[in-house]
C-alpha cells in the first residue's frame, strides 16, 4: 500500500467499555487507509498510525470519545509500511508516556522518537493478543481483543471489500504464500468483529468469513 496526504474522519463503534463508557473501538477513516483505537477502562491503544501527517485526526478521534494523547499508553504498528506508521514519531511524541511496540523484523523500517519494543506471538499488550501474521511484511502482526465479543485489527493481513474478508494486495506483498498461511491462522482464531487497514470493518461473523477464505485460499 502506498502513502497519500490523511483526509480523515473518525467513525466509532456500537461495542462500549463496562469500565468508561468509551467506545470499545473508534477507526480512525483517513481515505484510503484506517488506524484503530481500542479502550479498556478509560485507557487507550492505537493500533496503527496512518500515513505522515495523520496525528491531528488522531488527536480528533480521541477528543470524539471523550479521550485525549495522556489516556495512550500504547501505541502499537502492525507492519513498517508507510500508510500505517508514517506518523509513529508525531503520534508517540503526543503520547509521551505510550510504549510502542511492532514486530520484530519491522522495527528498523519505522521511524520512531524512542525504541520500539519488538512482540512476539502470543505476547499481551494492554490485555490485546499479538498474533504474528508475516506474509505481507515479515513482521506484521495482528491484534486481537478478547473483549466486546472478539475485536481482531488485522492490518494489511487482511482486507475487505464488499462486506468480505480478501488477501492482501499481492503488489505490496512480500510472500503470498506465507500470507495465505496466516490467513489461515487468523481463521481459527474467535473473534466477531474485523478491523483492516483498507476496507470496511466486518461487525459480525467475521471469523468464519476468514476462515472460509483461508480454506479457499
Amino acid at each position: 500500500s502506498t502513502g497519500a496526504s490523511p483526509q480523515a474522519t473518525a467513525s466509532g463503534a456500537p461495542g462500549t467499555s463496562e469500565e468508561a463508557g468509551a467506545p470499545a473501538w473508534s477507526r480512525v477513516n483517513l481515505g484510503f487507509v484506517s488506524a484503530y483505537i481500542l479502550v479498556h477502562g478509560g485507557e487507550a491503544a492505537i493500533v496503527d498510525t496512518g500515513v505522515e501527517g495523520s496525528g491531528d485526526a488522531i488527536a480528533a478521534a480521541l477528543t470524539g470519545i471523550g479521550l485525549d494523547f495522556p489516556a495512550v499508553a500504547h501505541v502499537i504498528l502492525t507492519h513498517n509500511h508507510g500508510d500505517h506508521a508514517g506518523s509513529a514519531a508525531d503520534v508517540l511524541d503526543r503520547a509521551a508516556d505510550a510504549i510502542g511496540y511492532a514486530g520484530a523484523e519491522d522495527i528498523a523500517g519505522v521511524t520512531a522518537p524512542r525504541a520500539l519494543t519488538p512482540v512476539q506471538d502470543g505476547d499481551s499488550v494492554f490485555d490485546l493478543q499479538i498474533v504474528t501474521v508475516p506474509g505481507h511484511t515479515a513482521g506484521s502482526i495482528a491484534v486481537l481483543d478478547p473483549a466486546a465479543g472478539g475485536i481482531l485489527v488485522a492490518g494489511d493481513a487482511l482486507g475487505t471489500s464488499g462486506g468480505a474478508p480478501t488477501l492482501p494486495g499481492a503488489q505490496f506483498t512480500a510472500d503470498m504464500d506465507q500470507a495465505n498461511v496466516s490467513v489461515v491462522k487468523l481463521g481459527g482464531l474467535t473473534f466477531e468483529t474485523l478491523l483492516v487497514g483498507h476496507g470496511e470493518p466486518i461487525e459480525s461473523g467475521a471469523a468464519q468469513q476468514v476462515a472460509a477464505l483461508g480454506a479457499a485460499g
